[in-house]
Formats: C-alpha cells, sequence, structure tokens
C-alpha cells in the first residue's frame, strides 16, 4: 500500500472558498523518520568542538568521485553561519548539510561544532542505499522543501527575476521514462501545441507531469522562472501536499506530457530510490533557484 509514505495532513487542506494562494498546513519533519533513515545504513561518530563539518562555498569534485556528506545530529551544537554572519544552530534530531548533498550545489554556510557532538553523516551511496529501506525520508523531506518553497513565495512581493530562470534537472532518463510511459499506456499521454496553457496558478493538482518531448515554462505572476525539458517533472508540489497549484506552466514548444496520479506517484517514490533520490535533487533546486530569483 502506498498510504504508508501518505505525510499530508487532511485538516490542513484547504476550505472551501479559502484564498488558493494560502500555504497548505503540510506535514512537518519528523525527526524519528530522519533518525530511523540515518541509522539504516550510517554509523554514529563522536565529533570534537570547534569541528568544521563543511565551509561555505565549499564544492566536493564529481572529478575525485566525491559527494557532499549530510548530517544527522544526535547530540551538541551545531553552528550555523554564512557572510559573516550567525544563521542560527543545528539541534538535535534535525538535519544538516542536505541541500548541498542532493544538489551538487556549492555550500550555502559554514557549519561548526560547538559542543561535543555525535552525528550520523551519509554519503551519496549510502543515502540511496538507505532510500531503499525508507522510502518514506524521500516523501518527507519533499513536504518539508516544498513546504518551504511555498512559504517563499507567498512572502515575496513583485515580480520574480525571469533572468534566473533555469533549466529543471532530469529526474527520469530515457530508459525509466520509456519503462513508464509503457506501463501506463497512451491514455496516460497529453500533447499540447506551443503556447498552450497546461496548469493555473490556485487550480487543485491531480496529476504532476513528465515532459516526455518539447519543453514547459514554469511562471510565477506573469515571469518565467523555470524551465522543464525531456525527463524533467513539474506539478508535483500539489501531489504531495495536496495544495493548489504555486505556479502556471505553458508549452514553451510543442509538448508531450505523462500525467502521473497520486498513487502512481506514491508508488514510485516507494519501489524505486531512484526515483525518490532524483525528485528530492529537482525539488531542492527549485528552492535554491526561487530563493535566489525571487525579489
Amino acid at each position: 500500500m502506498a498510504d504508508d509514505l501518505d505525510f499530508s495532513n487532511p485538516a490542513g487542506s484547504p476550505k472551501p472558498g479559502a484564498a488558493p494562494s494560502a500555504p497548505a498546513q503540510v506535514p512537518v519533519y519528523i525527526a524519528a523518520i530522519a533518525r530511523g533513515f540515518f541509522e539504516s545504513v550510517g554509523k554514529e561518530e563522536a565529533v570534537a568542538p570547534g569541528t568544521v563539518f563543511f565551509a561555505e562555498n565549499e564544492k566536493a569534485s564529481r572529478m575525485l568521485l566525491k559527494r557532499d556528506k549530510m548530517y544527522l545530529l544526535l547530540e551538541g551544537q551545531v553552528g550555523l553561519a554564512a557572510k559573516g554572519k550567525a544563521l542560527g544552530f543545528v539541534k538535535p534530531g534535525e538535519i544538516f548539510g542536505e541541500m548541498a548533498a542532493m544538489t551538487d550545489s556549492a555550500r550555502s554556510a559554514t557549519a561548526v561544532a560547538k559542543t561535543q557532538c555525535r552525528v550520523i553523516s551519509l554519503d551519496e551511496k549510502q543515502f540511496n542505499s538507505a532510500l531503499k529501506k525508507k522510502p518514506e525520508f524521500a516523501l518527507m523531506m519533499m513536504s518539508v522543501m516544498i513546504n518551504r518553497l511555498r512559504s517563499m513565495i507567498a512572502r515575496q512581493s513583485g515580480l520574480p527575476n525571469a533572468a534566473a530562470a533555469k533549466e529543471s534537472p532530469r529526474v527520469f532518463d530515457k530508459t525509466l521514462l520509456a519503462s513508464l510511459a509503457a506501463g501506463l499506456g497512451e491514455q496516460a499521454t497529453a500533447r499540447y501545441d506551443k503556447g498552450k496553457i497546461i496548469m493555473v496558478a490556485g487550480q487543485t493538482g491531480a496529476l504532476m507531469y513528465v515532459v516526455l518531448e518539447g519543453r514547459v515554462a514554469i511562471s510565477i505572476r506573469g515571469a518565467v522562472v523555470q524551465y522543464v525539458g525531456p525527463g524533467g517533472v513539474f506539478g508535483e508540489m500539489a501531489l504531495v501536499d495536496q495544495s493548489p497549484r504555486t505556479a502556471n506552466a505553458a508549452a514553451e514548444a510543442d509538448c508531450s506530457l505523462l500525467g502521473i496520479n497520486r498513487h502512481v506517484f506514491l508508488n514510485l517514490v516507494k519501489s524505486d530510490p531512484t526515483f525518490g533520490a532524483s525528485l528530492l535533487g529537482a525539488v531542492a533546486e527549485r528552492v535554491r533557484n526561487t530563493s535566489a530569483g525571487l525579489n
């Protein structure tokens, strides 16, 4: 059953007549799920006060087959700072360093052990292995990041910076995409001519979409904030937290799209760790881009 992956909170769903732009009360971070995920493959380690876990602008080298690690703090206190200013502290039960690990981006802050700490760290191989055992972690983190993304959009005024619009990361490789399209059948495929509207902000979202062919422009308040090409996805936010759409989507070129409903989506997260990891990376990248591109 996919229900055990459903972190949505029906009590937080918008009431009839509510403003569609109001952020939904979506699932919160659940420390027990995070701990179970990290403990499924990782080992505890002691960290001395003053240890730097990672530094701002640091980036792992793919040439050296090295990826950034993410951490779960079990005991102690970790301080975060950026641009010479303190950002706050990581508390026991919280994870840190996940954004750079998921997006291959440079670290946005420096993390230092302020006291004696105990942590569990996961590299890319361990992360993917843990997802096979604990797929519910992927959906929880998507919920957390989508909640963060919706809050950022709701707080912004004015138009987004269209110049910051980037291509969405590819979530499905060609093999998986072909297999999924064949499994769902022709009835799950929709075609849109260039310029046609695919979804509108405020609508209830019943499907997420995978681009099979063409290119889709995602816009907020009339400004394009992202482009989605073959293998990329959009509309997944409404499936995760069951809240109204936050953006418009239109065909930038003639498009062929694969529609995926919530049941299929949850089963994909549960059965295919690669899909969960790829979609997590895409959502994390969207959070980064939104943070940089909105005024």
